[in-house]
């Protein structure tokens, strides 16, 4: 058995590992190329090239797996079977033609719901309180291949996204260690996804990040959970991006005012009016900080009652 395997994000990890773990021979690992991060745009290596390199496996970087040095690459490495896990780049069938086993992927949701870039934050943004990983033979279409096994998670008000990767990333890893021997068997069983069912989770931009205060409390909540600790939400104060990293809904009602207008800041944090209800911003970021206790920054900082919150600044 000669097993490729693909992915990038840290999301990607234990499922590599658990093929080293189970002894598996993987000879190749492909993942994307290095990438400027931060501020200093510092060439920063995929997790998924630095586990390998850890484990001494030779990785590949294509820019475009679909180019036809990459094929070439890839079919050199007469892999029997390919295993992705948030690769990044959809596998033309050249690709997808080339394992004798075929490809599978380990994707981050209850398939067909949530087909796409970004399933885990989307389920979060969505108020859904369950979702899963789906292991599932690849197809040209957008994760539209046949299921051949998933596992459910329960997602708590307590979970952000980055809760949520890590689950589902263990869960994963678990979920292929179980599948992999029925498989290479010849005993896996797939069936189709029902389309009519399908849902789409796209990957984010700028315009999901900003808060729409109009939006009820519970929603805006849901959104703030879905984009932490990655993006971030956000809104405007005083013309500037003011970042939104944790919030909890109110208990109790106020008298209503504007979308937006801040109610009270003290005490528990900043409570802010929405379309309905009220909610309590808990973990913020003004704009050239960091991300600080709401507490903390109103000790040093004036946040007069009545202020509106999102007026001022384009996305």
């Amino acid at each position: 058995m000669r097993i490729v395997f693909m992915g990038t994000p840290a999301f990607a990890v234990p499922s590599l590992n658990l093929l080293i773990e189970q002894n598996y021979n993987v000879v190749a690992v492909v993942t994307q190329p290095d990438r400027p991060k931060g501020r200093k745009k510092t060439l920063t290596p995929p997790p998924v090239k630095e586990a390998a390199l850890s484990l001494g496996l030779p990785v590949l970087q294509p820019e475009r797996m679909r180019s036809a040095d990459a094929v070439a690459a890839l079919a050199e490495l007469r892999p029997d079977l390919i295993v992705t896990a948030a690769y990044g780049q959809i596998l033309p069938k050249a690709v997808l033609d080339l394992p004798r086993l075929g490809c599978i992927n380990v994707h981050g949701s209850l398939l067909p719901r949530y087909r796409g870039g970004a399933p885990i934050q989307r389920s979060i943004m969505n108020g859904e309180d369950v979702t899963g990983v789906t292991i599932m033979y690849m197809a040209e279409g957008l994760d539209t291949g046949d299921m051949i096994s998933a596992v459910e998670v329960p997602i708590t008000d307590e979970d952000t996204a980055g809760t949520m990767f890590d689950k589902l990333s263990a869960a994963g890893a678990e979920l292929l260690g179980r599948t992999l021997p029925a498989l290479i068997a010849g005993e896996a069983k797939a069936v189709p996804q029902p389309n009519e069912l399908a849902t789409y989770a796209p990957n984010l931009t700028r315009d999901d990040e900003k808060i729409d205060w109009d939006r009820s409390a519970r929603a805006i909540f849901n959104q703030v959970r879905g984009l932490s600790p990655m993006a971030g939400a956000f809104t405007y104060l005083n013309g500037e991006v003011f970042k939104v990293w944790s919030c909890v809904p109110a208990e109790g009602s106020a008298a209503p005012k504007a979308p937006g207008t801040v109610l009270a800041a003290g005490g528990d944090g900043i409570r802010v009016q929405t379309g309905e209800g009220v909610l309590v911003l808990k973990e913020i970021q003004p704009a050239g900080k960091k991300a600080m206790n709401a507490a903390e920054w109103l000790k040093g900082a004036r946040l007069e009652a009545g202020t509106v919150l999102g007026n001022g600044g384009a996305v």
